[in-house]
């Protein structure tokens, strides 16, 4: 951990407990258009993906998918603002890492996440976020990291990463970038952990 210079946080299911919220914001969706509340295995792909893949899977069809999209851009993001969890530990861990570290966010959320950020008083805790909206390929790929550890100017293990899911496995594999678990053994990770404050003993606080 000596070389790291870096502290990456995935945001649904790590930052937030998202569950709650993703679900309740995409059965609206649903309910909008006459169709049935999502099952749970639409549930654990839309925690993982953008909102673009999570749409079109709900719906797969591109005339309904357009329309669908229309919709969710008509709505007010901000009022489902309040099903969100954060995370316990998050502002006081933030609150030791800076300045020592360099904090980023690599998200697959797109034009939620600023709202987000600011509702819960975070801004000044991050000096980069990238969503899906600044690459042109999301998580499972790479290119979200890659996109951190360039504006920096650093190398691939100067950065530690901190996901949930298998996007988020298969996305610091792919960048060679060390790999927090967060709450989910079945990852492939360099650690594995069950609140963030444990990050405090990793980044030897």
């Amino acid at each position: 951990m000596k070389n790291v210079k870096i502290v990456a946080f995935d945001c649904d299911g790590v930052m937030f407990d998202t569950i709650n919220s993703n679900t309740i914001y995409y059965n609206s969706i649903l309910e909008h258009f006459g169709r049935s509340e999502m099952t749970d295995a639409q549930r654990s792909y839309i925690h993982m993906h953008t909102v673009d893949k999570a749409l079109f899977y709900l719906f797969n069809d591109q005339t309904e998918y357009e329309d669908a999209q229309a919709y969710r851009k008509s709505l007010d993001y901000t009022v489902f603002l309040k099903y969100l969890e954060i995370e316990p530990f998050l502002k006081p861990l933030l609150k030791k890492i800076k300045p020592k570290f360099n904090t980023a966010i690599a998200t697959n959320r797109t034009d939620t996440m600023e709202a987000l950020l600011v509702n819960n008083k975070l801004e000044e805790y991050f000096d980069i976020v990238v969503t899906a909206s600044n690459v042109k390929f999301p998580k499972p790929y790479p290119d979200q990291l890659f996109k951190i550890i360039n504006h920096f100017d650093l190398k691939p293990e100067n950065m530690i990463y901190i996901g949930d899911s298998r996007l988020d496995e298969l996305a610091a594999k792919a960048a060679g970038v060390t790999l927090v678990a967060y709450k989910n053994s079945s990852l492939a990770a360099d650690f594995h952990i069950q609140s963030l404050k444990e990050m405090e003993k990793i980044l030897d606080l």
